[in-house]
């Protein structure tokens, strides 16, 4: 558990990790081994935890907040958004493997299987599937890590599957290849912030909500009503981290620490204390030591506001039954983030009626921060032969799998 020598020789700062080909190799070694949980954070299904997530995202549907609409829903209760299973531990985690080499969360590949209601309780087992090594314009030589994760009930019954994956960067490369050096904090006209508050405002009206969307009524080409988060702040960034139940402190905090040194540092800016090596997403000196123009959001925060707006779109009648998302650029302080979508394709499979929709994000500058996004949905159909949706169907949509 560490001693207090141990703490006291904790370094001031960030270490310098470098990807070599021995910590490649210790990292592909591990292929196949069982992590350790994150975790848990929030493990039981309540109506405080579901809604306190929403609030984490910005999620302003009342089939997962208002406990009066949930009773008078197909559902009979409120129901957790599809991300929920996100509070119990985020996938695509950094702290294993390349010690003192900065992590970040790249993307994720969800599927669905059924829906948690207040009283369930989450468990977890995630596995390490695969290491590969690129080249790349922010840092140089990098390494992408690969988990996949079961989420169970406390029935033992599938909740959702989920491969994620993180990029790891040498701090130093990153901050002498300067990237984003030029990249300069946005000041917004009058009408642009009048725009993002407008849609921030009018979300909730176009949420689908009890009006059935049926599978007759979608078009390909179609588009979804964009949804916006930003300019991204403070308050952002921390609510998402209540949201998910995540805040360790003092001897939690110290004790972790000294499990994982290459993680944690003593930061002289907070008089010592211990901080972990992502403070970036709150401090502004540590993400610019790692190459990032400033504070900059967390990844799950950004899938899960994408998987918003399918459901916003989709409907209580609806279900998301895979969600994809791949964060390319940084979301930093004062960005605003805008989700966006359309109807790709709409077809039959094993009696279910689907429809396939290309979802991302795009910033203020038109820069698009999250790529090769992707959402299938059940929709209810007028034919009486389709299927309705039940929990644990299983179809194969090709949701994605590391090919080792």
């Amino acid at each position: 558990m560490g001693s207090v020598e141990e703490a006291a020789q904790m370094r001031d700062a960030p270490l310098q990790g470098r990807i070599t080909d021995e910590a490649i190799a210790a990292a592909k070694a591990m292929i196949g081994m069982r992590l350790r949980p994150e975790g848990p954070y929030l493990q039981d299904a309540t109506v405080d935890t579901i809604r306190n997530f929403c609030n984490g995202v910005g999620d302003l549907n009342p089939l997962y907040r208002d406990a009066e609409y949930g009773r008078n829903s197909r559902y009979a209760s409120v129901i957790a958004p599809p991300m929920f299973p996100m509070a119990y531990g985020w996938l695509g985690r950094t702290r294993w493997g390349f010690p003192g080499v900065h992590g970040f969360y790249a993307g994720n590949d969800w599927e669905l299987f059924r829906n948690l209601r207040p009283g369930d309780r989450i468990s977890a087992e995630e596995r390490v599937v695969g290491v590969d090594v690129k080249d790349s314009e922010f840092s140089g030589r990098l390494a992408i890590q690969y988990v996949e994760a079961h989420f169970v009930n406390q029935h033992d019954d599938l909740v959702a599957r989920v491969l994620g994956w993180c990029t790891r960067h040498e701090r130093k490369a990153a901050k002498e290849k300067g990237k984003y050096k030029d990249v300069v904090k946005h000041e917004y006209t009058e009408d642009e912030l009048t725009a993002t508050d407008k849609a921030v405002l009018e979300e909730e009206k176009n949420i689908c909500g009890r009006n059935i969307r049926y599978w007759e009524d979608v078009e390909e080409g179609q588009a979804l009503t964009p949804i916006a988060r930003g300019p991204l702040s403070m308050m952002d960034t921390m609510g998402f981290l209540v949201g998910c139940g995540r805040g360790h402190t003092h001897g939690v905090l110290l004790k972790g620490a000294l499990r994982h040194p290459g993680h944690f540092f003593r930061n002289p800016e907070a008089g010592g204390g211990v901080e972990y090596t992502g403070i970036g997403h709150h401090r502004e000196s540590v993400a610019k030591e790692v190459g990032v123009p400033g504070v900059y959001d967390y990844g799950p925060q950004r899938s899960a506001w994408v998987a918003t707006l399918v459901t916003n779109w989709m409907g209580d009648s609806g279900f998301l039954k895979r969600i994809k998302t791949e964060l390319r650029r940084f979301n930093t302080m004062g960005d605003t983030t805008w989700c966006k979508g359309k109807i790709v394709r709409k077809y039959r499979q094993d009696g279910f009626a689907l429809i396939d929709i290309d979802v991302w994000a795009e910033n203020q500058r038109g820069e698009k921060t999250v790529t090769n996004g992707a959402a299938t949905v059940m929709l209810p159909s007028k034919d009486a032969k389709t299927q309705m949706f039940r929990d644990g169907a299983r179809l194969d949509l090709g949701y994605a799998t590391y090919d080792r």
